[in-house]
């Protein structure tokens, strides 16, 4: 039994690099897959234009297709369409320049869409390409579900059927059975794509080859969305074994250290959240994201992914934030070591102008607040309840009100206790503010909740330029968005102490001391 090994870390590996990847990785990577025993190598999706910013291999342009091709000539090419996205109307504009360059356009479809990829399948068809089907979400699948009953027609159209696990979370024995199921109807080859949230990808592939899969997904590290893939050198390594399948592991290490490299920026591969959103059959998309922000404990995805499972709503619906008294001037106070380093010139500040209210973005300064009577409002976002609660120790000397984003919310609120009569939600807000959950964005809405005009903001440090990770050039350009929004919408707006961040006005806090 032949086996095809498609290497899909370009397109699948792109969620990570928002698909653009270095000029040096690619020659690397192309020169590998031709070197290496891999059948077909996918190099990204093909897409119509739409908003925000999504790279190279997001669209594939015609140029990109040339230089794969004459740098793999012996490898098969393959281009991912997503059936959502893709009605068969536009479908011409997506294929017509992909001729005699192109040897197999695949679908990804959800399985209650099955149908409209068998009608785009039909149109890639007449422009004579290859045509394979990946239905996601194989672990939802079950004897009984619908979408089992149109796989007969596959039969004479499409050249590659594959099941998709798309949450990492089936398992080998409900694998077989699926398989099984899906051989009784069709005789399209079959193949697996794994995911490895639950660390299965590899047992599930050793399985779909044992019961009849003769194609198998892979990436290179396992590089892809969420939790990650099959790793290719796995898969070769198995196969070199027990197949007797030759390997140049020059060559097949050569391209694995230089994805470990990137890894070391983008992390990818299965942690606890992707294991309970596995286990529990849940989208990786949010997951990612959640993971991603930092403010986000693990316990507060944990809880939202076992609330989503159980179609449970606990975010927590709270009266609005309607301020008793409103305030002309704010103090936000962000996370940064220099609130502790200038706190007693803070104090000072804050003492002398009993007008000033306190907005806590942050909890992680809090307890350097705990004598002061101004009025303070804490934002909760992800874990600062638990930094709340930690603060004041179990809230036995506090006084504030805690300010949640809008609801709904999507992740789970951890409110302490202590200050559930204290605790408020705000409106929705200016459609102009990005990301509502974040900290800066939650601080700066309950400032224009209040009314204030002048804002001053401290511990905003910013990152040292010299070793910025991709997650803090993200919450550096979001701020920086938020800062400029807030200096056109507040009379003042101004850091009083030093930041690296694009903040046009600054003064010193100690001038308050004078």
């Amino acid at each position: 039994m032949a086996i095809e090994i498609l290497d899909c870390t370009l397109r699948d590996g792109g969620y990570y690099t928002r698909w653009d990847f270095s000029e040096t990785l690619l020659l690397c990577y192309f020169a590998a897959m031709e070197a290496l025993p891999v059948t077909m190598v996918e190099i990204g999706y093909r897409n119509h234009p739409c908003e925000g910013y999504y790279g190279k291999h997001y669209y594939t342009p015609v140029a990109l297709i040339q230089q794969a091709r004459e740098l793999m000539p012996s490898k098969q090419l393959a281009l991912m369409l997503d059936e959502k996205n893709c009605p068969p109307a536009i479908l011409h504009l997506l294929l017509e320049s992909c001729r005699g360059l192109v040897n197999m356009f695949r679908i990804a479809v959800a399985p209650n869409r099955l149908e409209n990829a068998l009608l785009m399948a039909q149109v890639i068809k007449d422009f004579g390409f290859k045509i394979g089907i990946n239905v996601m979400y194989a672990s939802t699948i079950t004897p009984g579900a619908p979408v089992l009953d149109l796989i007969s027609r596959m039969d004479g159209l499409v050249d590659a059927f594959s099941l998709v696990d798309s949450y990492g979370a089936i398992y080998p024995n409900q694998l077989t059975d699926l398989i099984n199921i899906c051989r009784s109807k069709t005789k399209v080859p079959l193949g697996f794509h794994g995911h490895n949230n639950i660390e299965l990808a590899f047992a599930n592939c050793i399985t779909a080859l044992q019961t009849g899969c003769t194609i198998i997904d892979a990436t290179v590290t396992g590089m892809g969305r969420g939790a990650g893939n099959l790793k290719t050198e796995l898969l070769l390594t198995h196969l070199n074994k027990y197949s007797n399948l030759p390997v140049n592991f020059d060559v097949l290490s050569n391209v694995v250290n230089e994805f470990e490299k990137l890894r070391e920026t983008y992390n990818w591969g299965t942690n606890l959240p992707y294991m309970v959103s596995g286990i529990n059959s849940l989208p990786q998309k949010e997951v990612m994201d959640w993971v991603s922000k930092r403010y986000y404990s693990v316990q507060s995805i944990v809880r939202a992914l076992h609330s989503q499972k159980n179609r449970i709503d606990e975010r927590g619906k709270y009266p609005e934030f309607k301020p008793a008294r409103y305030c002309n001037r704010a103090l936000i106070v962000g996370g940064g070591p220099s609130v502790k380093e200038h706190i007693d010139a803070v104090l000072t500040l804050i003492k002398r102008n009993p007008d000033v209210c306190i907005i806590h973005a942050s909890s992680k300064n809090a307890q350097w607040f705990g004598e002061v009577s101004n009025p303070q409002f804490f934002c909760l976002v992800g874990n600062e309840g638990q930094r709340l609660e930690h603060a004041f120790q179990n809230l036995g000397n506090w006084n504030g009100d805690c300010i949640l984003p809008p609801y709904p919310r999507k992740m789970g609120t951890f409110v302490p206790i202590a200050a559930q009569n204290r605790t408020f939600e705000l409106p929705p807000p200016d459609k102009q503010l990005i990301n509502r959950d974040s900290h800066t964005s939650l601080a700066v809405q309950t400032a224009m909740a209040l009314k204030v005009s002048d804002v001053y903001i401290i511990g905003y440090d910013g990152y040292d330029s010299h070793a910025i990770s991709n997650l803090e050039q993200d919450l550096i350009e979001e701020n920086n968005t938020l800062f400029r929004y807030a200096a056109e919408h507040f009379n003042t707006f101004k850091a009083l102490t030093a930041t690296r961040y694009n903040i046009q006005d600054q003064a010193s806090v100690y001038q308050f001391t004078i």
